[in-house]
């Protein structure tokens, strides 16, 4: 098969295909039957390591999610994505939407140490507003979604924070989770400073006792290919992994995810293939 999956973009190409995700956080219309009921608590002491909450209105006990948004691991703020955050606890979830820390400031692992301290943090807190810490899981977008697949797939982030065997279910949106080699502009801000690449891909830590994952993809992703989504899947299946994947036939990498947003969810059934999965292995 050729191989179109390489990460080849410059970071600032992934960071200006979300962008205009932004927008829906302004001007599209919000799910009803939620509200943030946390703001800025904090999981670090940067700036960056600050977590909002969202819930349904109606009493819990529901699951818990931790969402992660894309923007090449260089952009990015949870105040551009409450939205998302927002779809998400309308289909009877707890929502946690972290930010974290980004290059050039920070180079891999920082961003996902801080995802795994993130997740934690979510687990302490959520039961306060109607979540139940024992049914997490962890889902993102782009780079949002390798942060959720690295947390979930090698085992010693969640260990080095405390709590391995936390993460019961993971989804990726449109993720690169198998992207060496990497260009010049992608390695230098992001992961020039890895002594070994292998361990920033996620497929390096597939395993048949991970966490089950779901995992979709537009085939018009020219951003992140769907190759990277095809071969995670693959990969997971051949050690005896469980795992989904889902591909979404005229969708773009923008697309994929302002399926979440009302204004686009008639487009395909992006929100209710993953919070089904979600259903499914969370209750």
């Amino acid at each position: 098969m050729t191989r179109r999956g390489l990460f080849a973009p410059a970071l600032g190409l992934v960071a200006a295909a979300c962008s205009p995700l932004n927008l829906l956080n302004a001007l599209g219309p919000r799910d009803p039957g939620v509200r943030r009921v946390a703001r800025d608590i904090a999981y670090g002491d940067e700036s960056r390591q600050r977590l909002d909450l969202y819930a349904p209105k109606a009493p819990g006990p529901y699951p818990t999610l931790v969402f992660f948004y894309g923007g090449g691991w260089e952009s990015g703020s949870r105040d551009q994505y409450g939205w998302a955050a927002q779809a998400l606890a309308a289909r009877g979830f707890v929502v946690a939407l972290p930010d974290y820390r980004i290059a050039p400031q920070v180079a891999f692992p920082a961003f996902i140490e801080d995802a795994a301290a993130a997740t934690a943090r979510a687990a302490e807190v959520v039961g306060a507003h109607g979540g139940d810490p024992a049914r997490l899981g962890v889902l993102g977008h782009s780079a949002g979604a390798h942060l959720a697949m690295m947390i979930a797939l090698d085992r010693r982030y969640m260990a080095a924070v405390g709590r391995p065997g936390l993460i019961r279910a993971a989804a990726g949106l449109a993720g690169p989770y198998d992207f060496l080699p990497l260009d010049v502009a992608a390695s230098r801000n992001a992961f020039g400073r890895a002594p070994d690449l292998t361990l920033t891909q996620p497929v390096t830590f597939v395993r048949a006792d991970a966490p089950p994952i779901w995992l979709g993809h537009g085939t018009a992703d020219v951003v992140v290919h769907d190759e990277d989504t095809i071969i995670l899947d693959q990969r997971m299946r051949a050690v005896g992994g469980r795992s989904e994947a889902k591909l979404y036939p005229g969708l773009d990498h923008a697309d994929l995810i302002a399926t979440f947003s009302p204004l686009f969810r008639k487009k395909a059934t992006v929100l209710a293939d993953v919070t089904g999965f979600f259903h499914r292995q969370l209750g």
